[in-house]
C-alpha cells in the first residue's frame, strides 16, 4: 500500500484493487500446491478405510478397482494439475471420496455457519476491546484501568478450548444444563439459532478480545499525547468530541491493522469450538474429512479459508483509507 497526501481519482482505488487481487493468485495456487501436498503425507491410506469399514475382501483386484474409481491411480502432480484445472475451467472442487457428493455443495451447505459464527464472535470481541481500551488509556493508572489490563492479562492466559470444554461440562455436572447441540439454522429459527450461537460466540471473540484491548489502549495513549489532542483539550472541547472525532480514528489505524492478523486465528479458533459445540460449520467438516483422509473436501474447505483469510486482510487495507483521509492507493 502507498499513500500520497493529496486526493487521488477513483480510478486510483480500483486499480490498486486489481493489482491486488491479481496477488492473491500465485500464493493462493502455491497454499492449495502445498495443502494437496501435506494432506497426502497424513498416516494412513483412504482406501485402506473403506475397505475395512465396507468388509469388503482387501483383494488386490478389488483395491485397485477402487483407487482407479476415485482416480487416486495417477501420480499426485497429475490429480493436483487435473484438480486446479477443473476449478479453473469449471467452478468444480471435484467430488467427496466418501459421498460421492460435490464438495461446492458441502462447502455452499456450512459456510453461512461459519461465516455467522465468526462475525458473531468478531462483533463480541469488539464489544469487549474497544471500550475497556479506551476507558483504560483515558483512565491510565487507575483503579479502572487496572482491572481492565488484568482482565485482558486473564483473557490471554486462558485457553480458548479449555474455557469451551468447561462451558459444556461443568454447567451439566452442577445445573443439569448443557448448550443445545441441535443445530438450528438462522432461516429455520433466528432467535434458536442466536441463542445457541452466542455462547460459543463469547467464547470465541473473548480470546480475540484481549491482544485488541492491548493494542487500542496503548495507541489511545500513544494518539492522547500528541499536539493537535493538547490543542482540543486547550479549546475546552468536551471528552467525548475529543476521543470520538480526533483521537479514536488515528488510533484505530494499528488496531484494524491487528484485527486483519487474527483473521487466521478466528478461523482456526472456529474449527475448535465448532467441534466442542457441535456446531455444523467448516471446521466439523474439515476435522471429519481428516479423520476420513477424504481428500477433496480438506482441500476445498482450504481453498475456502485461504481466500476469506485473504480477502479480510484485503478489505483492512482499504479500510485504511476510510480511517486516515491521509492515505490514498497508486
Amino acid at each position: 500500500m502507498q499513500s500520497v497526501a493529496c486526493t487521488g481519482a477513483p480510478t486510483l482505488m480500483g486499480a490498486y484493487l486489481a493489482r491486488r487481487l491479481l496477488a492473491l493468485l500465485p500464493t493462493m495456487l502455491l497454499a492449495s500446491l502445498i495443502v494437496f501436498i501435506t494432506i497426502r503425507l497424513i498416516p494412513g491410506d483412504v482406501i485402506d478405510l473403506m475397505l475395512s469399514q465396507n468388509d469388503v475382501a482387501a483383494d488386490k483386484l478389488s483395491r485397485d478397482q477402487l483407487v482407479a474409481a476415485l482416480g487416486l491411480d495417477q501420480p499426485v502432480w497429475r490429480q493436483y494439475l487435473r484438480w486446479v484445472g477443473a476449478i479453473v475451467l469449471h467452478g468444480d472442487l471435484g467430488k467427496s471420496l466418501w459421498q460421492n457428493t460435490p464438495v461446492t455443495e458441502l462447502l455452499l451447505a456450512r459456510l453461512p455457519v461459519t461465516f455467522e459464527l465468526g462475525a458473531l464472535a468478531l462483533l463480541v470481541a469488539l464489544t469487549i476491546a474497544l471500550p475497556i481500551g479506551i476507558y483504560s488509556a483515558l483512565r491510565q493508572d487507575t483503579m479502572g484501568d487496572y482491572i481492565g489490563r488484568s482482565f485482558s492479562i486473564l483473557l490471554l492466559a486462558v485457553p480458548g478450548f479449555w474455557l469451551a470444554t468447561m462451558v459444556m461440562v461443568f454447567p451439566s455436572i452442577w445445573w443439569g444444563w448443557s448448550p443445545e447441540v441441535n443445530y438450528v439454522r438462522f432461516g429455520d429459527d433466528p432467535l434458536q439459532n442466536l441463542k445457541q450461537m452466542i455462547l460459543p460466540a463469547i467464547v470465541l471473540g473473548g480470546s480475540l478480545s484481549a491482544i485488541t484491548m492491548r493494542m487500542t489502549r496503548t495507541m489511545m495513549l500513544e494518539v492522547l499525547r500528541q499536539d493537535y489532542i493538547r490543542t482540543a483539550w486547550a479549546k475546552g472541547l468536551p471528552e467525548r468530541l475529543v476521543v470520538t472525532r480526533h483521537a479514536l480514528r488515528n488510533a484505530l489505524v494499528p488496531v484494524v491493522t491487528l484485527i486483519g492478523l487474527q483473521a487466521p486465528l478466528l478461523i482456526g479458533g472456529a474449527v475448535i469450538i465448532e467441534q466442542i459445540f457441535v456446531i455444523p460449520g467448516m471446521g466439523l467438516l474439515l476435522l471429519e474429512a481428516v479423520n476420513q483422509r477424504d481428500y477433496p473436501i480438506v482441500t476445498g474447505v482450504f481453498l475456502i479459508l485461504g481466500v476469506a483469510v485473504m480477502l479480510i486482510n484485503l478489505v483492512v487495507d482499504l479500510s485504511y483509507g476510510l480511517l486516515d483521509p491521509k492515505v490514498r492507493y497508486r
